[in-house]
């Protein structure tokens, strides 16, 4: 039951620091180069590609040290 408590107060500080990054991100809208705008009259279109991209191999990595930690 110890374990379970550890890994929802980790869960929950992870998911607080990606919330606040995200609201950071949102707030200076900065884009990065491969980040795909595309703007029209009364349209713009953004899909955050190489955000993601950082995004998912940062998270790999932490998540891949934090189970090893774990083991």
């Amino acid at each position: 039951m110890e374990n379970v408590a550890r890994m929802l107060i980790l869960t929950g500080i992870i998911l607080l620091v990606v919330g606040g990054i995200f609201l950071l991100y949102a707030r200076f809208s900065f884009h990065m180069p491969g980040d795909i705008v595309i703007r029209r009259k009364n349209f713009v279109f953004f899909f955050p590609l190489a955000t993601s991209i950082i995004l998912s191999i940062v998270l790999t990595v932490i998540l891949n040290l934090l189970i090893r930690i774990r083991r």
